[in-house]
């Protein structure tokens, strides 16, 4: 990827953000060629970690979890701190489920990761959205799972996939630094000859071509 391009690519961007009644986010979108999607070992799902963040566009995060991990985790700044019965009482109550999945990011404690599974593994896990065991320190998981994107494949056969990579409130260099740490994630994955184009682009904005 040219940073040059890729320089130029946000600035122009930025640019034509205007003036909305929300910030916009700030995304990313890849094509690939001789890729075959179809494939299960050829699709992409995976988590990166943004060095700069979402910038306002930050997740809630969600750690289920009891006794130590618990209170380590309230300490070290989790949005919420579920216990698995607590987790489960969701499942009486749908919509506020469905809530509570799009604004969140889940962590647990990796014994308790299989009856998370067992009860709302289907749900969460076509939403991208199942729950991380936290290894370590909570607070390094939490920092990471606030800064981090899932990228996967837009289905099975389209060459394409997109992802947040921040807002339009943040410098255009710290956007450019988060566009590459996803490229270099894309390019270990399937090969840099393998990313035909790429594009930024704002909520309402049109797409700019940086590669």
């Amino acid at each position: 990827m040219d940073k040059k391009k890729l320089v130029a690519g946000i600035e122009e961007m930025l640019k034509e953000k205007g003036s909305r009644k929300f910030t916009q986010s700030v995304e990313i979108i890849f094509n690939f060629r001789g890729i075959d999607f179809s494939k299960p070992e050829n699709r992409l799902n995976l988590d990166v970690a943004l060095p700069n963040g979402k910038g306002d566009k930050e997740p809630k995060v969600v750690v289920i979890a009891d006794g130590e991990v618990g209170t380590a985790s309230k300490k070290a700044g989790a949005d919420s701190v579920l216990s698995v019965d607590q987790f489960l009482e969701y499942k009486k109550d749908q919509p506020k489920l469905k809530i509570l999945v799009q604004e969140s990011v889940f962590l647990t404690q990796p014994n308790l990761l299989g009856q998370i599974a067992k009860n709302f593994g289907q749900f969460l896990a076509v939403r991208g959205k199942m729950p991380k065991p936290i290894v370590g320190n909570p607070a390094n998981a939490i920092n990471a799972a606030k800064r981090s994107i899932r990228l996967t494949s837009k289905g099975k056969y389209m060459p394409v996939a997109q992802a947040l990579v921040g807002s339009e409130a943040m410098e255009s260099s710290k956007l450019v630094e988060n566009v590459e740490a996803v490229y270099d994630a894309i390019k270990n994955k399937t090969g840099a000859s393998s990313i035909k184009s790429a594009y930024v682009k704002l909520t309402m904005g049109k797409a700019v071509q940086v590669m």
